[in-house]
């Protein structure tokens, strides 16, 4: 009986590109349907875990500064977002999402079927493991980069 072949890093970024693509058109979609760009969404999406300041946000959304500013601005119309001063360093201005922003974070993930559907297709074990190796393998590398 010959083993299974091995599964290499090639592979896995190109499954992992498919499921990421997957992700984010229903991502996009569900966000469209709050009228909201994917950008402003996926901010949201960031603040929910908490308050990020300004600088910090553009490095997570890969983005510059201005393009932010523009993002937030929009968002705080809607009442999703608030912006708020440090109460240390007066120059460091913390985004802080909203109970509005989170209803409508919660609306979107609600409604991305696609996404749903798919992780609903693996047991209570797979997904289990599936967090675990994602964290593994991801989340470490993200609070790296919001240093």
């Amino acid at each position: 009986m010959t083993a299974a072949p091995r599964v290499d890093t090639t592979q896995l970024m190109e499954l992992l590109s498919v499921s990421l693509g997957v992700y984010y058109g229903d991502f996009t979609v569900a966000a469209a349907s709050e009228n909201l760009t994917a950008s402003q969404g996926k901010t949201l999406t960031v603040l929910r875990r908490g308050p990020v300041a300004m600088r910090a946000l553009a490095k997570i959304l890969s983005c510059d500064a201005s393009n932010v500013t523009g993002i937030i601005n929009r968002l705080e119309k809607r009442n999703l977002v608030r912006r708020e001063a440090s109460p240390s360093d007066r120059r460091v201005t913390y985004l802080v999402i909203t109970p509005e922003g989170e209803q409508v974070t919660d609306a979107i993930r609600a409604k991305m079927r696609v996404t749903h559907d798919g992780l609903n297709r693996l047991s209570e074990d797979d997904r289990d493991q599936l967090y675990a190796l994602l964290e593994r393998a991801f989340v470490h590398r993200a609070a790296d980069r919001s240093e």
